[in-house]
């Protein structure tokens, strides 16, 4: 987002994510911080990390606050109400985005508008949690705003709110960051400071006790893509209202997101679907349900299940882990390095299907077969993919 003055992009991510981050942020040449959590607690220590650590630069440096998975349809009304939000910032509000409904949606926050400020934004008479149906239809007939959850607000400002409201996740955020080690693009959070901190939402920490909040009205298009009906309907459809990602065949079929990550999708004379294919799991539900997707993983962790905590696909050091196949004694994968990556491979038989590693014993070339009794350092040469098979 080109907005003038703006000098910094600040990500607050986990470890797991964080080489993801900065292969995107190259795409965009831009300056970058990635500040690493040793663990998650919920929105208000991480952004007041990012608080503390923009105070530490610029104690009246003004922070646009986003999350990572919204969607904005048209970005030059959102720059619009950025700038607006940033002076009212500079008065020393904390404000948040309020967009304009486009429907009775159950599955967003609302905002309350309250009195009119200077510069087009308004105090916030009331935040209220996700309603149901005829609430919802409620508060958009009274003139509600739906609760996008980005904010803008100076470092300061927001410091001196959870100095008086959540002490201890100030206190953890700045020592964090005071103690937090530096690696290049990253900052990595002092774990026993950011352990100190009391894992809460801003909107419970500050949001709905500050006496300093506005809105800055929103006629931008808005998702949080908070779930699948939300990512069908902020996406490019075809003529028959399909969306279409991967290996996948529609035929007679209106109105269904279908999306691969590795399988063939097939549906024939279906509608309303949202179907997501993944290495290890296929989702099916009609797209009403969509939100209910979140009670099935909640089920599928309380039955046990590995696959409901963890992605398939892993990446970290220029490497790219996917499963193949799975057996109760074996689990064969897939890796591929890229050129100049440096791993551990694991104890386990190791087959180079391209490229070239380099060990301590030699190079591995297209089709050497490796069986190694404990784990060894490699270094791909060039691009290399290997399958491993390893012994459980």
């Amino acid at each position: 987002m080109d907005l003038p003055g703006a000098n910094e992009i600040v990500v607050v991510t986990g470890k797991a994510m964080a080489e993801l981050v900065e292969r995107q942020a190259l795409e965009l040449n831009v300056k970058l911080t990635v500040i690493i959590e040793p663990e998650a607690r919920d929105s208000a220590p991480a952004i007041a990390a990012a608080a503390a650590y923009v105070q530490s630069l610029s104690p009246d440096g003004v922070i646009l606050m986003l999350a990572a998975d919204h969607h904005i349809g048209e970005p030059e009304i959102f720059r619009e109400t950025a700038l607006l939000a940033i002076e009212a910032a500079k008065a020393g509000r904390i404000v948040t985005f309020g967009v304009e409904p486009t429907s009775a949606a159950t599955g967003f926050g609302y905002i309350k508008p309250g009195a009119p400020l200077p510069g087009g934004v308004m105090t916030v008479a009331a935040f209220v949690e996700k309603p149901d149906l005829a609430t919802a239809k409620r508060y958009v007939a009274d003139g509600y705003y739906w609760n996008s959850g980005n904010f803008v607000f100076t470092a300061q400002t927001l410091l001196e709110e959870l100095a008086t409201f959540e002490p201890e996740i100030h206190d953890g955020a700045i020592g964090s960051v005071a103690k937090g080690r530096r690696d290049g693009v990253r900052l990595h959070l002092d774990p026993e400071a950011f352990r100190g901190t009391t894992k809460k939402s801003l909107d419970y920490a500050v949001m709905e006790r500050t006496n300093r909040a506005a809105v800055a009205p929103a006629a931008f298009t808005w998702s949080d893509l908070g779930a699948w009906d939300a990512i069908w309907e902020a996406s490019t459809r075809d003529v028959e209202g399909n969306v279409a990602t991967g290996d996948v065949h529609l035929i007679n079929t209106k109105n269904v997101l279908a999306r691969s990550s590795g399988p063939l999708i097939g549906a024939i004379g279906v509608q309303d679907l949202l179907i997501v294919a993944e290495a290890d799991a296929v989702l099916v539900c009609h797209r009403d349900d969509a939100q209910a997707v979140k009670s099935l993983v909640d089920a599928l962790k309380a039955g046990g299940l590995d696959s409901a905590r963890r992605h398939a696909n892993a990446y970290g050091d220029g490497v790219k882990r996917q499963p193949v196949a799975m057996t109760p004694g074996a689990v064969v994968e897939l890796w591929r390095l890229e050129a100049g990556a440096v791993c551990d491979l694991p104890a386990g038989f190791v087959q180079v299907l391209g490229g070239a590693l380099v060990s301590d014993t030699g190079t591995w070339s297209v089709g050497a077969l490796q069986d190694l009794a404990s784990p060894v350092r490699v270094e791909a040469s060039d691009a290399t993919s290997i399958l491993i098979t390893t012994w459980r």
